[in-house]
């Protein structure tokens, strides 16, 4: 058990084969080592064990919140959901803000552990330091918004007052490889396949009831002069300041132009770095441009509020309504989640810049339950393959209509193409015969950052523990913002270093639970201060930044028992300099290709890694321990990643 402030030591485990509820504490080692949320999430699936069917019962599913979470702590309303991802086969932990971790705490609970699998659909109802199951066949085949609404009839409570909700779409219950969880705000855990872990399991929704009652600091005058710091550089920080940063006025979304006027924006499946050189390309219609799809171009045109997240004075949130026409049927659609990735992946990579129909697609793929980058980047992964001839009756480039319906007929599995893609890009694009089209890393895709443009990135990543992604290691701060402080994008020397590092902390805040966008503007000072006077501890900066490597490398030694090294950090050929299939970048990162073969070396050597593998030795200096149940004995052979 612990003691540490900031954690109730009280933890659901669910079996939903049997029905059964069992209540227990939480290691105090583990909670100094692994701090809460992403990472002690991840020491509860690593005990779970990493030879685990992901659509199996005997796969864990952990919903978790951090010491900070539901706190005063400012950007405090995130929770991780961490489980073994059908999608990559690697450990996986994937996010979402809004309401719902908050609610998860005040209700009494550090997490919720899932194993087992249901006969018949069903819901937990989360109360007073206490979990129901209660049945849900009423509610399969439904999407989320339905869902959503119908639950809150049944449970006497208000979603924005005393309840929150996550669920899955008809997506997760079809056991889409990349189905995602989402909460009542449309706040998606987008990545891995987390929802499709959801639905193999039975479980079709949790919902939570609690009043307020946030948890107070340990020690008070350590807690509140690191919230005060913090709050100043958040309010002084040009991408966070309330109603005047970047992000606050225009969301994630500010980003696109910006990446596409210095080409590092992937578009038309990566074959280009921008709109504008796609279109000095010379191929024929449709032309785009990114301008259409951008933050601007949103607040200017579509806005209408502006919702936050627990303790969040930024506001990046942006919810849009848009009037739109769809085979005949017109169309109001109001969403709150017009997000950079999103209209990145949905739009320029897909060749289209119609800014409603992409409001459009993000709020099909949410009700579904959908991760659109995945979805994104899968169709625009079908039009390259069409455009080559490998696919008969497949996409064209820029057919938004054809985009808007393939949503649900993935979600659904409906024809033999969408079975194909619901796949994921990776195994389709191997169906199909030229894996190379997948934008993918160990089965991921990649996000709306050109490798080619911002070599940071390139090592992220090929490196992130749950395939390509940018949220492990996001180093387009020094890179694009100059945070902490500005580095040069095409610059491949250091960005081992920075990439591990950025990965430390972002393994640190995500284990707190709090949002990334505070590293903006907080720094580990603030971290430590926060994190001090919560739980009571006197932890200094090293030593939480230790933290922080030692969750990386648990990770990373999960994947090393799955079957994943060296060889599984690359990037698709298109992006390699001295790939014969690489396709360099243009204009204003004309020529430019990562150099991963040399960003490896050098982040090994930081990482103290041999070839992608965590040796004995990193494992004992950081203090992890070979649990029960990982299925490979200490220095023995794992069994092939690809198993």
């Amino acid at each position: 058990m612990t003691d540490l402030g900031g954690f109730h030591d009280h933890v659901a485990r669910v079996d939903l084969s049997d029905g059964s509820v069992n209540y227990e504490s939480v290691d105090d080692d583990d909670a100094k080592k692994y701090i809460g949320a992403r990472g002690l999430g991840v020491k509860y699936v690593f005990d779970q064990g990493a030879d685990v069917d992901p659509l199996g019962p005997d796969n864990l599913l952990a919903f978790m919140n951090g010491p900070l979470t539901g706190t005063q702590t400012v950007m405090s309303g995130r929770i991780a959901v961490c489980t073994k991802s059908p999608l990559t086969n690697t450990v996986t932990d994937s996010h979402h803000g809004g309401w719902s971790g908050a609610r998860l705490k005040w209700a009494g609970f550090d997490g919720l552990l899932f194993e087992g699998q249901s006969d018949d659909p069903v819901i937990a109802v989360v109360e007073d330091g206490e979990v129901e199951l209660r049945d849900a066949s009423h509610l399969w085949g439904k999407g989320v918004h339905e869902t959503r609404d119908t639950l809150e009839e049944e449970i006497d409570g208000a979603y924005g007052k005393n309840l929150s909700m996550m669920a899955i779409g008809q997506a997760g219950e079809n056991e889409v490889r990349y189905a995602c969880i989402i909460n009542e705000d449309d706040r998606a855990s987008g990545r891995g396949g987390t929802g499709a872990v959801m639905g193999s399991k039975g479980l079709k929704a949790i919902v939570i009831k609690s009043t307020t009652k946030m948890q107070q600091p340990a020690d008070q005058e350590t807690f509140q002069k690191g919230h005060k710091q913090a709050m100043q550089a958040i309010q002084e920080s040009d991408v966070t300041a309330p109603n005047e940063g970047g992000l606050s006025l225009y969301g994630t979304n500010v980003l696109m132009n910006v990446t596409n006027e210095m080409d590092g924006l992937p578009t038309r499946n990566a074959q280009h770095t921008s709109t504008s050189s796609e279109a000095e390309a010379g191929h024929s219609q449709p032309n785009i441009d990114a301008e259409n799809v951008s933050g601007e171009n949103v607040r200017e045109n579509i806005l209408v509020d502006e919702p936050t997240c627990h303790s969040c004075p930024v506001a990046c949130k942006k919810e849009v309504e848009v009037q739109v026409h769809h085979k005949g049927d017109d169309m109001n659609v109001r969403m709150e989640s017009y997000e950079y990735e999103s209209a990145w992946a949905l739009g320029p990579n897909s060749m289209t810049d119609d800014r409603d129909k992409v409001a459009l697609m993000i709020d099909r793929c949410n009700d579904v339950a959908l991760d659109t980058i995945e979805m994104g980047n899968t169709m625009a992964m079908a039009m390259e393959a069409t455009e080559e001839g490998r696919l008969d009756e497949g996409l064209e480039w820029g057919d938004v209509d054809t985009m808007v319906d393939m949503i649900d007929r993935v979600a659904h599995r409906e024809d033999e193409l969408a079975g194909l893609l619901a796949e994921g890009a990776a195994r389709a694009a191997t169906e199909l015969g030229d894996e190379e089209m997948a934008l993918d890393v160990k089965g991921q895709t990649m996000a709306a950052y050109d490798p080619r443009a911002m070599k940071g990135m390139a090592i992220g990543y090929a490196t992130s523990n749950r395939g390509a992604c940018h949220l492990r290691g996001y180093t387009p701060a020094a890179e694009l913002l100059g945070i902490p402080e500005k580095v040069d994008p095409a610059d491949w020397e250091g960005k081992g270093e920075l990439c591990a590092t950025f990965q430390d902390m972002h393994a640190v805040s995500d284990s707190f639970d709090i949002c990334k966008f505070n590293a903006f503007a907080e720094g580990v000072e603030e971290y430590v201060l926060q994190y001090n006077g919560m739980t009571g501890l006197d932890v200094s900066e090293d030593e939480l930044m230790e933290s922080g490597e030692r969750i990386y490398n648990l990770e990373r030694y999960y994947n090393n028992l799955v079957g994943f090294d060296g060889d599984d950090d690359d990037l698709p050929a298109r992006f390699v300099e001295g790939h014969p299939d690489a396709i360099p970048g243009e204009g204003g990162s004309e020529g430019q290709l990562a150099e991963l073969a040399e960003m490896k070396e050098e982040y090994y050597d930081v990482r103290g890694w041999e070839s992608g593998v965590v040796p004995d030795e990193k494992l004992d200096d950081l203090g992890i321990d070979v649990g029960p149940g990982t299925g490979v004995s200490r220095g023995g052979a794992a069994a092939s990643g690809d198993d």
